[in-house]
């Protein structure tokens, strides 16, 4: 009734004509306005086919709606269409899928309390008043599913006395541990509430899109494997209609850009099982898919006979195994052949359009499938690789292979490994080396100094011009806050000083320039060439940050890459671990030991020598990064750090952080010493120990310091290296003393530094010879 009178209030059309005819129908009869039971309700039929009428499309034909109306909680139906009423005759709870063990009266609770909570709580539950009902077809022997909705748009609830409060962090507990009808139970009883009215139940035939969810949930799943491709054939037979269909999926996979079928995990193929029944070779299979595969196409076979066979030859396996039937139809995924879908059967059975629309929808998600596949398998044994470490380097990558493989091995095994085995190297050298750009800090604040002085001059300039179009007293305190903050910055500026600037813009300069541009157009171009200045990518307010970050960049690049081509050399000579990080300038770990390289034998050799490396190495970096001063649009400069530890440690690989470190307690002083020494200052003095155009090297033990001195006069005589070396004690560091270092200059070329040739004198040949003669002689003292 109040339905009927909302509507008559906002209907304009003949519509409103009917309802005023219902509405009066029922007020004229005092039964209908009162509690009456649904057996009574019988007895006004006609009255209610005029309710089903304004509650329907009119265009729906009333055989093929399922549609009902019931009791307020739906246990009771007074009224339905003819194709709802034969819908429950014809369909035997006995074909039912899904066995619901719950009992009636439990669900009906549920029902109940999830519209009081609705209507007097505002509190929406996850249930929804809807059933999906799945039941065997007897003609085609699969599952069809319907959807059957209750909707209470016209039950009204009352409650007797003052509406209960509820505990709602409470009842969230009790919805989790399922005891929710307890609680509703004690806190609000149901003989407190009336229910007035009626439902409607209506029923949808909903299997071609539960199929389409079931492929779906396949790719959501992220299981592309033997489940997820059951999963789908039975959401294809259920979206086909026909029990006599059977479906094959088979992604084309490739190893070295040749074809390979793994029909255990990957792929689910009647063509691949009957090809191995008949025991057919490899290469003949491979041949025939890879002449598919230059002319992919739909075939359809209705009836395998002598004549198909000769045209295809692979139907003669395919009949072998008492296929009938066979088609296949490409799948493609962005525009690429990623598989095909088989449909065969052991009966005739044609493909036709009809079942060809029916199966179109899917196809794109085939595709998404088949992708999938290929991309897992592509990366089955890479993706544990980088899930649990990170990229590798091949001079250790075989000990996480064999790691991988156990890893594989146990999982495909009844005791599945739940953690990878931590991946060690025992008795491992370390070296390290650190190229840092000199007070890179300090220029960052100088560049934002600059850059800010830029902006507030330039605004500067913007409110003076808006003064002499607009008078406004805002405009000279702006611009007393202006200078005041070039005052404030003075020499020095940093990320503080930056955000409370930009707070000073957001909050009093931009919301005045805005509304100063907008009500007096005449100063927009002003204005406007504010905003274009403060640009990050092309505004003059950061041009200073802007070539900070180009001339760190390019030190950054230049030395990364020469760190890149000498780990091939060093490498070729001794297999070793080198890890290149990032920071203001790069650092690097070196590890080299016998583990690294099992079956190469490990001798002090290969450690002398790559420590001569580290030495030349960072000459030819200091030399390069001088030559770079010319073509840096803000000079930099790079100092050069060595720390020397000559005793072995142990390293292990961090899966949570995906990298390197040391293990034991003895070993991480060596981590930790090697964070803080950066910044390590000459005992007695403020002079920091890494200096441009100098290289140190940090020690503990004397005798550490002797194989680096022979190193350095050999590096002197060959001009490397000036004759300038000190020897010094450091101050104590949090938690670290007793660190002494060697200090010694770069010799550069006598060239102009601008010249990109010059820049950095490479080790020749005969220069290596000659070291590697050097180091002979040491390993004899």
């Amino acid at each position: 009734m109040e339905y009927l009178k909302g509507r008559l209030k906002t209907e304009k059309s003949v519509k409103s004509e009917f309802y005023r005819f219902l509405l009066q129908k029922i007020e004229k009869d005092d039964v209908l306005l009162g509690n009456i039971s649904a057996e009574d309700l019988s007895q006004y039929k006609d009255t209610l086919e005029l309710i089903f009428t304004i509650l329907t499309p009119l265009m729906d034909n009333e055989d093929d709606l399922f549609w009902a109306l019931s009791t307020p909680i739906p246990d009771q139906i007074f009224f339905s269409t003819n194709a709802f009423y034969k819908f429950f005759k014809d369909h035997d709870p006995k074909n039912k899928v899904t066995k619901d063990n719950e009992p009636v009266e439990k669900k009906q609770l549920k029902f109940i309390y999830n519209i009081i909570l609705g209507r007097f709580y505002n509190f929406t539950s996850v249930l929804k008043n809807e059933i999906i009902y799945a039941h065997i077809n007897q003609e085609t022997t699969l599952t069809q599913y319907y959807n059957i909705q209750t909707d209470t748009k016209f039950v009204d609830i009352m409650h007797k006395g003052d509406l209960p409060e509820l505990n709602f962090e409470e009842l969230g507990k009790h919805f989790q541990d399922e005891t929710e009808l307890d609680y509703l139970v004690e806190h609000l009883p149901l003989q407190n509430f009336l229910f007035e009215g009626f439902s409607i139940i209506s029923i949808t035939d909903v299997t071609l899109q539960h199929a389409i969810d079931g492929i779906r949930d396949a790719l959501v799943n992220h299981n592309y494997q033997t489940e997820a491709y059951t999963h789908v054939i039975h959401a294809l037979k259920t979206l086909s209609g026909n029990g006599k269909l059977e479906f094959g999926l088979m992604p084309f996979l490739t190893v070295n850009n040749k074809l390979v079928f793994d029909n255990k995990e990957f792929s689910q193929s009647m063509l691949i099982n009957s090809a191995k029944s008949s025991n057919l070779e490899e290469e003949v299979f491979y041949s025939l898919v890879d002449k598919y595969k230059e002319n992919p196409r739909a075939i359809f076979v209705s009836a395998i006979n002598d004549d198909q066979i000769d045209k295809d030859p692979f139907l003669r396996v395919l009949k072998a195994a008492g296929v009938c039937s066979y088609s296949v139809l490409p799948i493609y995924y962005n525009t690429q052949l990623a598989g095909v879908l088989e449909v065969y059967s052991n009966e005739e059975v044609l493909v036709d359009d009809k079942l060809l629309s029916r199966l179109r929808p899917a196809m794109p998600l085939i595709g998404q499938l088949f992708q999938y596949s290929i991309e897992e398998f592509d990366s089955k044994m890479d993706e544990v690789l980088m899930d649990k470490f990170t990229a590798l380097q091949p001079s250790v990558q075989w000990k996480f292979n064999e790691a991988v493989w156990h890893f594989l091995q146990q999982n495909n095994s009844y005791h599945k490994l739940k953690e990878i085995e931590t991946i060690t190297f025992k008795h491992m050298y370390p070296l390290f080396g650190a190229i840092d750009i000199r007070n890179s800090t300090i220029e960052r604040n100088k560049a934002l100094k600059d850059d800010m002085e830029v902006q507030l001059n330039s605004l500067i300039d913007t409110l003076k011009s808006i003064r002499k179009h607009v008078s406004l007293e805002l405009t000279d305190k702006l611009l007393f806050n202006c200078k005041d903050w070039i005052k404030r910055i003075g020499d020095f500026a940093s990320s503080n000083e930056e955000n409370k600037l930009n707070e000073f813009l957001e909050v009093e300069v931009y919301p005045f320039l805005s509304i100063i541009k907008g009500n007096y157009p005449q100063t927009a171009e002003f204005v406007d060439h504010y905003f274009e200045v403060i640009i990050p990518e092309t505004g003059a307010a950061f041009a200073n940050r802007r070539q900070l970050e180009i001339s760190m960049q390019l030190i950054n690049t230049e030395v990364s890459q020469y760190l890149e081509k000498s780990q091939a050399n060093l490498q070729a000579s001794y297999p070793c671990y080198f890890a290149k990080f990032r920071t203001d300038g790069v650092e690097y770990d070196i590890y080299i030991g016998q583990e690294i390289a099992p079956d190469k034998p490990f001798d002090l050799l290969y450690l002398k020598n790559i420590r001569l490396w580290q030495l030349t190495s960072m000459v030819d970096i200091a030399r390069l990064s001088k030559g770079l001063i010319g073509e840096m649009p803000r000079p930099l400069e790079t100092t050069q750090l060595i720390f020397i530890h000559s005793n072995a440690i142990d390293i292990s690989f961090r899966n949570d952080e995906r990298r390197f470190d040391v293990e034991g307690a003895y070993n991480i002083r060596y981590e930790v010493v090697k964070k803080r020494i950066d910044k390590v200052l000459i005992k007695g003095t403020t002079e920091r120990l890494t200096q441009p155009h100098k290289i140190a090297m940090v020690y503990f033990n004397p005798e550490e310091a002797k194989e680096y001195m022979e190193y350095i006069k050999y590096m002197q005589v060959q001009g490397y290296l000036n004759d300038d070396l000190e020897q010094l004690e450091l101050d104590e560091l949090q938690g670290v003393s007793g660190l002494k270092a060697l200090r010694v200059g770069v010799k550069y070329p006598e060239s102009k530094t601008g010249n990109k040739a010059d820049r950095a004198k490479k080790l020749k040949p005969k220069e290596i010879k000659s070291i590697e003669k050097e180091i002979a002689k040491v390993l004899q003292h």
